[in-house]
């Protein structure tokens, strides 16, 4: 049998093709593993088979209906299907099953940033930040709506505390160090995307769940930060 080791691996490096051959084997050996139809649908997902992979994740709900990870991965691919009420739905559940996670509120910020709901996505971003105040992510991707609102001021604190937070500092232009054309060239994060172009499920399915669960994750995200703009 296939390793799963080896189609996590290939996930993991973007070789997406030869991951879903690998999850295809797997699940047919057993299609009530949630490890297997997860990674198949995370990997279907990225290669845009969307109405495969939301039959892989309505599986995993019926299999496991509170896991608050199933129920937002779920959330993505509904909103990529263009599916919205029931992706704010499936948002809303899981961060009512896992309150005090400020990566559910960053998650439904990020969506309701997508659909247009900017002061929504600014309430929640406030609230994750209330939760994990060392979020630089979250700060960053804060400014970034307070910019398209127009609140210049605003968005220059919020971005000058993710600088702080991600341990960098540049002394002669503080307003634009963690600005979208910057955050656009040094991303692993979260970036502001053109709107014609399908949303990339790198966002959400390998970055997004990371940076707000890990703290390793968020430590090695500011080292990356720090070392990439200093020599920028």
């Amino acid at each position: 049998m296939e390793s799963i080791e080896k189609g996590i691996a290939y996930y993991k490096e973007g070789k997406f093709n030869e991951a879903l051959i690998i999850f295809d084997k797997l699940v047919k050996t057993d299609d009530q593993n949630p490890t297997f139809l997860h990674y198949r649908g995370r990997v279907q997902s990225r290669l845009g088979a969307l109405d495969m992979a939301i039959s892989d994740f309505d599986k995993l709900i019926a299999l496991d209906p509170f896991n608050t990870t199933f129920i937002s991965d779920r959330a993505v691919v509904l909103h990529l299907l263009k599916r919205n009420h029931e992706a704010i739905e499936a948002f809303d559940q899981a961060l009512n099953l896992d309150p005090a996670n400020p990566y559910r509120y960053s998650s439904r910020a990020y969506f309701k940033d997508r659909i247009g709901d900017l002061t929504g996505a600014i309430a929640d971003y406030e609230k994750a930040i209330e939760l994990d105040p060392e979020d630089a992510i979250a700060y960053n991707n804060k400014g970034l709506v307070e910019e398209k609102l127009g609140y210049q001021q605003k968005s220059r604190k919020s971005f000058s505390e993710a600088d702080r937070l991600s341990g960098y500092e540049n002394s002669q232009n503080t307003e634009n160090s963690l600005s979208p054309e910057k955050a656009s060239m040094q991303e692993p994060h979260f970036i502001e995307e053109d709107e014609t172009k399908p949303m990339s499920m790198g966002h959400y399915f390998s970055i997004l769940t990371d940076l707000f669960t890990k703290k390793t994750t968020r430590e090695e995200f500011k080292q990356f930060l720090s070392s990439k703009f200093k020599g920028s």
